[in-house]
């Protein structure tokens, strides 16, 4: 008959190996056992992580190909000085990388040398002093990507470069002009975005006195609307 020894280390081995298999079961199942490798025979253990992904909204133009902007800024008209420009745009994107612009622009000059010397004559009249341009260009996107907002949104932007032909009013005379330049332009979100614009417009005037091809850059900046 076994003594009391015996019983108490028995009863001992069983609560032991209890314990282990309650705590060896649960980890059990929060591992991947692979079926045994044809070759090996062996089994293959892995850990399946719980990966939690973050969701990114980046704005974009959807299927909207036609965009209407305003825009403001200053242009420089050789002989004249530098002045407040307003420009009106509609854009029809024909693919992803090129569009199509018009435009129309209205600008009042300001003096000339000669009105400063003259003593108060004018060159111009009043009337002849507003400019009004209209132009039709071809642009082309280039090193599209992202920009950064204080860290903590990113936004969809790209450069482009635009060429095309148009007219100038003003002085009383039409003047074929051509304008071309760079800009820049960040999607805020599907339906709005803020462009930035750099031109030169070149056409020929005789006002001074000798006729000469004229470069008149632009500086301007506006918001517009996909729809």
């Amino acid at each position: 008959m076994e003594n009391w020894h015996q019983r108490f280390f028995l009863a001992s081995c069983i609560n032991i190996v209890t314990a282990s298999l309650c705590f060896w079961l649960p980890a059990a199942h929060a591992q991947r056992i692979e079926p045994e490798d044809p070759l090996t025979g062996n089994q293959e253990i892995k850990l399946v992580p719980k990966q939690e992904r973050r969701k990114i909204n980046i704005a974009d133009i959807d299927n909207e190909n036609f965009e209407i902007g305003l825009a403001a800024g200053l242009l420089s008209v050789e002989d004249f000085e530098t002045n407040v420009l307003l420009v009106a745009t509609l854009t029809y994107h024909v693919t992803e990388d090129f569009f199509v612009e018009a435009r129309f622009g209205q600008s009042e000059l300001g003096k000339t040398s000669f009105d400063k010397l003259s003593g108060g004559a004018k060159l111009l009249s009043s009337d002849d002093q507003d400019l009004l341009f209209y132009d039709l260009s071809i642009g082309l996107n280039i090193f599209p990507g992202e920009a950064f907002i204080l860290d903590r949104w990113a936004v969809n932007s790209s450069f482009y470069f635009i060429a095309g032909i148009g007219s100038t009013d003003f002085a009383g005379n039409q003047e074929f002009t051509i304008n071309g330049g760079i800009g820049y332009r960040i999607l805020a979100n599907d339906f709005l975005s803020l462009n930035f614009h750099v031109r030169d417009h070149i056409f020929e005037t005789e006002i001074t006195g000798d006729k000469k091809n004229t470069h008149n850059f632009e500086v301007s900046a506006g918001l517009s609307i996909f729809f």
